[in-house]
């Protein structure tokens, strides 16, 4: 396989060290600053490095758009125009529906499939990039209406294989989730840093020692403002939604404290407390893979129709597989998914969509 990287910074050079060494990929990459480049060949994240996105993704199977939100629109056209026409070309954006708005009607469209890892790091540049960064990391994939069903299946084998869960999500729910998990934080984190810093050096011209829970609530602070004033900029609306929706909580808060309803704030924090660990348990869902096979036709969408379907109703896919018939006209979509109830329920959706579902017994 020939893989493609444009931008080779922490999540870009990761891929390529990722592809290289579980993929066994030979990797082509791309970076506007040739002694990034000269460092991720140092790293042997690359095969090859080149100054032109053409060179890069020429005769590549996935190519992998790795830059600032604001600079991807621009990047993956290049990438969809300047690839081959049966490469995918997908993106590992935190941002999607404007990305995916702008490029859904072009000739192209059938090959682009967004994507987001959730595999961040508080260092960033080629110099942390690390093979197993993508290790059960989730990584969402955000197909178009018009995605190619066999690039999906290929997409999703591929990162699948350096690591990570995908899940297909739609574009608007990944960005209001993210607004929600992701950005938000940072918001308050800025905000937090900001007051503390007001209220606590007001008298004093050194700040006083901070305890652990500052330390953690205001890691985010000030993150690179070159990447995060972006993010906020194509995701503001539903930002905005959330920082609205955390200054009403924050208001019943303060209520419960000035009226001394040391019930109210009981139950609050153990609210709080349930729902933290509900958040954070693991999303894997054990038991044997049990496999299911989708009579389907073959038109572009079919596939993304189905995986968009399963990730709305929490279904994780394990593993696909296409098998197109011999007219090309028709075929079936295998799809492993983990424990019998999994399965069931995996079943139910996708025949509500109009499609025969069929369990496969084991060794058939």
């Amino acid at each position: 396989m020939r893989i493609a990287v444009l931008g080779v910074g922490l999540i870009g050079g990761s891929v390529g060290l990722a592809a290289r060494r579980r993929l066994g990929a030979e990797v082509a990459g791309f970076d506007p600053h040739s002694a990034t480049l000269e460092r991720a060949l140092e790293r042997e994240a690359l095969d090859a490095g080149s100054d032109s996105v053409s060179d890069a993704v020429r005769g590549a199977e996935i190519v992998f758009c790795a830059a600032p939100v604001g600079a991807l629109p621009a990047l993956v056209a290049e990438a969809l125009e300047a690839s081959d026409e049966h490469a995918v070309v997908t993106d590992v954006g935190s941002t999607k529906r404007g990305l995916i708005a702008g490029l859904s009607d072009t000739a192209d469209a059938e090959r682009l499939i967004g994507g987001h890892p959730l595999a961040g790091a508080e260092t960033a540049g080629i110099e942390h990039a690390r093979t197993d960064l993508f290790e059960g990391a989730r990584w969402y994939l955000v197909p178009t209406q018009r995605s190619s069903g066999l690039l999906y299946d290929r997409l999703h084998r591929a990162i699948a294989e350096l690591g990570a869960r995908p899940l297909a999500i739609d574009a608007e729910t990944h960005d209001q989730v993210m607004a929600t998990v992701s950005h938000l934080p940072h918001v308050i984190a800025n905000v937090l840093a900001g007051e503390a810093a007001a209220t606590l050096g007001e008298d004093s011209e050194r700040l006083p020692d901070v305890g652990p829970s500052f330390r953690d609530t205001t890691r985010v602070a000030g993150a690179n403002p070159g990447i995060w004033v972006d993010i906020f900029a194509s995701n503001r609306e539903a930002l905005a939604g959330g920082i609205d929706a955390v200054v009403e909580r924050l208001r019943r808060a303060a209520e419960m404290l000035r009226a001394g309803d040391a019930e109210g704030l009981a139950e609050w924090h153990r609210e709080a407390m349930a729902n933290r660990r509900r958040l954070l348990e693991t999303e894997l869902v054990g038991g044997e893979l049990r496999q299911l096979r989708v009579s389907v036709e073959n038109r572009p969408g079919t596939v993304a129709e189905i995986a968009l379907a399963l990730g709305r109703a929490g279904v994780n896919i394990e593993d696909m597989a296409l098998y197109p018939a011999a007219d090309m006209r028709t075929g079936a979509v295998s799809l492993w998914v983990a424990g019998a109830d999994e399965a069931e329920r995996a079943a139910r959706v996708v025949a509500e969509l109009g499609y025969t579902v069929s369990p496969v017994a084991a060794g058939e």
